[in-house]
């Protein structure tokens, strides 16, 4: 019986070490998915991985018809033919935000290229389901 109770006790003790750490351990490999896309991992370098131009960081459209348009780069508010920079912002769609910059236009997107479409669309129904 004494035998019995010994075990049970390393078996538990065992137990509670283990489920201790299991948090810690499962945890460093995960990533979170509401980091901005310039953060600087948890573990990484203090080097900024943002591209040297504009970044498109949000879209705000109304749900009333010929509503309003804004969208967010770098943390200022535009409408289209507002000046951004050396750039005029020409249109504001659902996920990105044409500039002219003299005869060129460049096009900023919300999504990064690596977003599968399925993937986008489903986060963009997820918002408009969110706002109504």
């Amino acid at each position: 019986m004494d035998r019995a109770v010994m075990r049970a006790r390393r078996y538990a003790g065992v137990g509670t070490m283990l489920l201790a750490l299991a948090p810690w351990a499962f945890g460093q490999g995960l990533v979170d998915p509401t980091r901005p896309p310039d953060a600087v991992p948890a573990g990484g370098s203090a080097v900024s991985t943002r591209a040297a131009g504009p970044q498109l960081q949000s879209v705000l459209i109304s749900n009333q018809p010929g509503g309003r348009r804004l969208a967010v780069i770098d943390g200022r508010s535009v409408r289209a033919g507002d000046k951004l920079g050396g750039a005029v912002v020409v249109s504001i769609g659902e996920a990105s935000v044409v500039l002219r910059r003299g005869k060129t236009l460049e096009t900023l997107r919300l999504y990064p290229k690596t977003v599968d479409a399925n993937d986008a669309m489903h986060v963009r129904r997820k918002q408009v389901h969110v706002t109504q």
